[in-house]
């Protein structure tokens, strides 16, 4: 009764806010775009969470020096020009003309290298970049910086075009030097919007607008490079939690486009002709553990609960078709991705819960409470959660579930206090394959000892491993050092896989360029109607 009582509320307030939107009058009307978000906006920042609203949050309003191409190329971005010296120490790069933020000052050199410090000092690239080559970024005028290395080191490029997980976003030097310590609240950009702070109500709706000063590059754009001229004035995100009423306001044109469409309702709208579906590349739930305290700071108890878990039943719990899941993934990095490998996995591949409650005992677990953060407010993450709380109580675990929205639970996840000092044990989320197919793209693997990842994973021969992968060009010798990462990824377990699947935006037929934002990434400059 409760349920369908809050369901009913919800759906009133979102067609309230709705209706608002429909009567302005018409003169007021701009060319906008109406989108239901995955998640409610709390933390504005980027660089201090990997939350995926976050990082949608910074691409609208952030520009970055290189940006992946369709191809997983890096291309220049904000930057026009590059050199890099032979021995691959040095390299100087020269910005485009005429770059501003959305306040009208001029980008600068100096913003530039203030905001790629910041970068390094957060991300698993810029941290492998910090040990193995001691970057320096260093201002030469106005337009020009470099960056001197000890060491070369290949990723360069990647890093300054990362997609997802601390992306490397240009803001103002007075923002940039801000302790990282915690999320920053100023927001400034050079990207294609603005956000419309007088205009957000958190829990309801976040507001973006045209940049006027923003300058698109002439190449056509290409995934997240080339131009990002958008096409509408005006980007409405909703936070609409009642998945009956989003979809029903998506059927009934109050809104555009839904980021991802709850499982449950793929098959309904496949029938819709009304509507197209848009795959979102391949993607895996992760179950993520505090291995700072009890019990998750054993890696013998991390793997009794992995010889539990059946990924299928977590995806098919999770509500995705059986042509959007795959059975079983032994990969910690994207199955059919160029980084696939099994070594190390036999052990695991098949679940086994009598064999993991021997597992549990033998482990020296005490019984410690287990504090699972529950997500209320998003459908397969909640499913997921459950599913984790069926497969820890499996084995003789003691459950502690505390639910609450995605939003908080992305704040509270960041505490490093103990469990029953109000942190955490385990939190359960997703991560597309730009988050998940290599040993340093992966935010929980790339994770060295000291990294400010929620879970705090440290193990130091991954760290090595990692580290020579790499450092080696050779591509056998590469290959065989992947094959030994992996292998001691199932040693070490950051996180947990709970399996692999495609998650699916739901866009009306009005909408142009849905094909666009097969990356998984909502890339809504690409969007026109």
């Amino acid at each position: 009764m409760q349920r369908r009582i809050l369901a009913r509320l919800a759906a009133t307030l979102a067609g309230a806010a709705l209706l608002g939107l429909a009567a302005l009058p018409a003169a007021a009307q701009t060319k906008t775009l109406r989108v239901v978000a995955h998640a409610d906006v709390k933390i504005l920042d980027p660089t201090f969470t990997t939350a995926y609203i976050t990082r949608n949050f910074g691409y609208m309003v952030y520009d970055m020096p290189f940006g992946l191409d369709e191809k997983g190329v890096p291309k220049p971005q904000m930057v026009d020009k590059y050199t890099t010296s032979k021995d691959g120490k040095l390299w100087t790069f020269i910005l485009r003309p005429n770059l501003r933020f959305s306040d009208g000052t001029a980008v600068t050199a100096t913003d530039v290298v203030a905001s790629m410090q910041r970068w390094t000092s957060k991300d698993s690239i810029g941290r492998a970049m910090t040990a193995i080559s001691k970057p320096e970024w260093k201002a030469v005028d106005e337009k020009t910086f470099t960056l001197t290395l000890q060491e070369p080191f290949g990723m360069v490029l990647e890093g300054m075009a990362k997609p997802s997980g601390f992306p490397p976003v240009v803001m103002p030097e007075r923002i940039a030097r801000l302790p990282t310590t915690a999320p920053l609240t100023d927001v400034m950009g050079s990207g294609p919007f603005m956000f419309k702070r007088d205009e957000w109500v958190p829990g309801n709706k976040v507001v973006f607008v045209r940049n006027p000063h923003y300058v698109a590059r002439t190449e056509p754009g290409s995934g997240a490079a080339g131009s990002k001229k958008p096409h509408f004035d005006r980007i409405e995100w909703f936070y609409i939690p009642d998945a009956n009423s989003a979809v029903a306001a998506l059927k009934k044109g109050e809104v555009d486009y839904i980021e991802q469409l709850p499982p449950d309702y793929i098959n309904v709208l496949r029938a819709d002709p009304n509507v197209k579906l848009v795959p979102s590349g391949s993607w895996q739930g992760w179950m993520v553990m505090n291995q700072l305290h009890p019990p998750f700071n054993n890696p013998k108890v991390r793997q009794a609960v992995l010889k539990a878990v059946n990924q299928d039943r977590f995806m098919a719990a999770m509500g995705y078709p059986k042509d959007l899941r795959v059975t079983s993934c032994a990969t910690f990095f994207i199955c059919g991705s160029p980084n696939e490998t099994f070594a190390g996995a036999e052990p695991w591949r098949i679940p086994d819960v009598a064999k993991a409650k021997q597992m549990l005992a033998d482990s020296g677990y005490k019984g410690e409470k287990v504090v699972l953060l529950v997500p209320s407010d998003i459908t397969y993450l909640n499913a997921e959660a459950l599913m984790a709380a069926q497969t820890l109580k499996s084995i003789g675990m003691n459950v502690d579930m505390q639910t609450s929205d995605w939003a908080t639970i992305g704040g509270r996840r960041a505490k490093k206090d103990a469990p029953d000092a109000g942190g955490w044990s385990m939190y359960v989320t997703v991560a597309g394959g730009f988050d998940a197919d290599s040993p340093i793209t992966n935010a929980y693997l790339s994770a060295s000892c000291g990294t400010p990842l929620p879970g705090w994973p440290c193990n130091k021969e991954l760290d090595d491993l990692r580290t020579a992968w790499l450092k080696e060009g050779n591509p056998a010798k590469r290959k065989e050092l992947l094959d030994k990462f992996h292998a001691q990824a199932f040693e070490a377990l950051p996180y947990i896989s709970a399996g692999q699947y495609s998650p699916v935006g739901a866009l009306r037929k009005e909408i142009k360029g849905g094909d666009n934002l097969k990356s998984g990434l909502p890339f809504v400059w690409y969007l026109d109607k």
